[in-house]
């Protein structure tokens, strides 16, 4: 079981390379650790198991934050209605919307310990594609906080924390509407 010793963290040169692509199918060993990495989100998010393991709450996670240079990561996001789930391997983003919006309040990470303050901007749409788990093609138009928690994953796989995208002389600078 993965817990938050095994998220590596800022300061580490692994979360500051590009990652490659995966064999299409991926590899067992890939999609294993896929299915550590799902686990992983759902434990982080339940009180009791977040408690007993110490783990912080997490939407996301990346194979680089794992130390693992692969493109892939997951998404579990619990929304009003209904919960949206993504594991994605080899993703990219083909077409975005020009409108911007950034997450109210900033953005964190798992491999990031501190705070850090400052609005991140973000495409308010996007087209995500990539391959599932049995190496079939994917294709998503996402909106909103979805398209912003895979963005901020997708950065992972390039090796950029979602802090370089912070403007330095004016950290508060607004981007569209919030989300």
């Amino acid at each position: 079981m993965l817990t938050m010793k095994d998220v590596i963290r800022e300061g580490d040169e692994r979360l500051r390379t590009r990652s490659i692509e995966v064999p299409v199918p991926p590899t067992a060993e890939d999609v294993a650790l896929l299915d550590e990495m799902e686990t992983f989100l759902v434990n982080s998010q339940d009180p009791e198991m977040s408690a007993k393991y110490e783990l912080r709450g997490g939407v996301g996670i990346a194979a680089p934050q794992l130390g693992v240079n692969r493109r892939f990561f997951t998404v579990l996001l619990h929304e009003e209605e209904e919960t949206f789930k993504l594991s994605i391997f080899n993703p990219k983003i083909t077409s975005h919307s020009v409108e911007q919006t950034y997450l109210n309040g900033g953005e964190g990470c798992l491999s990031v310990d501190r705070v850090v303050k400052g609005n991140v901007p973000r495409h308010r749409r996007i087209t995500i594609e990539g391959v599932d788990r049995d190496g079939a093609p994917v294709k998503l138009r996402l909106r909103g906080m979805r398209a912003i928690v895979c963005q901020h994953e997708l950065d992972h796989l390039d090796g950029v924390l979602f802090y370089d995208r912070i403007n330095p002389t004016n950290p508060l600078d607004t981007y569209g509407e919030p989300i």
